[in-house]
């Protein structure tokens, strides 16, 4: 098994336009290719034209007659034909996902795209154990809409935010999409942006239960030609998208693993693969929205904890907190807004705790600090604290939030789910008592 190099996996066959073809021949060029970008050739420079700059023309209302030289375009990142696949990875970003392919003389040979690499993944070797459930943090860039949304504000939105795809929601589940070519095809025929996104939208929605493997999630997007996935929970509401790129880099400790049984591969691959295993081994410890630990290394973290405790004879608390009426914050100021406040929670929990204590984003607008040598009296003063420094902070255009927490002491023989547990039903006692506000176990 060896990483392919980048000239066996590459596209040659690349749509393109020259830097001084009109902006009206490249969207009928990409209507009939059926791409949602094309790569713009300018000399030994490659940049693309997407349906990013396509909603930027769209909205400065720019004659479609100009010639592309006179748009900010985004020039491509390069590889050799020779490289390996690894090192394009860094090159592949949710906004761009095209890397040009050039020739020792610097001409354009093809291009890499996560569906070259996406294709070039063997099904039986991926981890069938991993659900997209595990994943959803991974993604932020996406947006979901009301299917009585006006057009041409949804475009304005798509535009200044760099949304890229969008999904119609009724009543949280996916009726509709509206995808790059959608979008072409609205501005090349001058549809009337007045209408509402159901008049224009895709419907019915392929989606995927977030208990999925990846495994079926790739061999779903590979047979679907997809460039991202829908995930709903067990009642069909949306509960996120995970894009091609995500699924890549899932895949990606699997080959490592594999590559370890090869071993005339790794003389020639080691120090590339330590650099990424480092950066895939902190994507999977942390939450990417707020740099805190996720439950998987929490889970790790409490074990050794407690461990370290039965030892030593030492005292170990546990506290979870909820930000009070979240949701009335993602309904009144949107979700932007909404992971601003999560991760200004965040930012003050790093603050104020002690060195020693350990800090994880539990769901959603839920966090749990383990503190390690204090018994329940030290850690109730400890949330006290953070309960108090949460409620000093004035947030951008949200303003003033309240946290409520709930307080338990592991005992010897806790499992992490008892002493979350009885933390849980404290804190279920201070919403109860009015919120912004302190319970333990010992108010139970």
């Amino acid at each position: 098994m060896r990483f392919p190099i980048i000239k066996d996996i590459a596209t040659t066959s690349v749509v393109s336009v020259d830097v001084e073809s009109s902006i009206s021949e490249a969207i009928e060029t990409m209507l009939e290719n059926d791409h949602r970008s094309i790569i713009v050739v300018d000399g030994y420079s490659f940049k693309i034209f997407s349906i990013l700059d396509l909603l930027k023309v769209q909205k400065n209302k720019i004659d479609l007659s100009l010639p592309l030289s006179k748009l900010d375009l985004v020039e491509v990142s390069k590889v050799c034909l020779n490289q390996n696949v690894l090192e394009t990875l860094d090159h592949l970003s949710d906004s761009l996902e095209f890397v040009c392919v050039v020739n020792k003389d610097k001409s354009l040979y093809g291009v890499v795209t996560h569906t070259d690499i996406t294709s070039n993944i063997d099904p039986e070797t991926l981890m069938e154990n991993y659900r997209l459930v595990d994943f959803l943090k991974l993604n932020r860039k996406f947006k979901w809409v009301n299917k009585d949304d006006i057009t041409e504000e949804l475009l304005d939105s798509m535009s200044e935010n760099m949304f890229d795809n969008v999904v119609v929601v009724e009543e949280l589940k996916p009726v509709g999409i509206l995808t790059t070519k959608d979008i072409i095809s609205l501005v090349k025929h001058k549809k009337d942006l007045k209408q509402p996104i159901s008049e224009y939208m895709i419907s019915p929605v392929d989606t995927m239960p977030k208990n999925a493997t990846i495994k079926e999630a790739l061999e779903f997007i590979k047979t679907k030609h997809y460039k991202r996935v829908v995930v709903v929970d067990g009642e069909g509401r949306l509960s996120g998208i995970i894009t091609q790129k995500e699924l890549v880099s899932l895949t990606y400790s699997k080959w490592v693993t594999l590559m370890q049984e090869h071993q005339e591969e790794l003389n020639e691959l080691n120090k590339l693969l330590e650099n990424k295993n480092k950066e895939y081994e902190m994507m999977a410890s942390t939450d990417s929205l707020t740099g805190l630990y996720n439950r998987y290394k929490f889970s790790e973290l409490y074990l050794s904890s407690y461990t370290s405790m039965a030892q030593r004879d030492n005292n170990l608390s546990l506290i979870i907190l909820d930000i009070d009426h979240f949701k009335n914050v993602n309904d009144t100021y949107g979700h932007n807004n909404g992971d601003q406040v999560l991760i200004q929670v965040s930012h003050t929990l790093l603050r104020t705790v002690r060195n020693i204590d350990i800090i994880c984003r539990w769901g959603g607008e839920e966090f749990v600090v383990l503190v390690p040598t204090a018994d329940i009296n030290t850690a109730f003063s400890i949330a006290e604290k953070l309960r108090k420094k949460i409620e000093e902070l004035e947030i951008d255009i949200v303003g003033k939030i309240t946290t409520s927490f709930g307080v338990s002491q592991v005992r010897i023989g806790d499992k992490m789910e008892d002493a979350i547990g009885r933390a849980d039903n404290a804190l279920y006692l201070a919403k109860n008592s009015g919120r912004n506000c302190v319970r333990t176990e010992l108010d139970l």
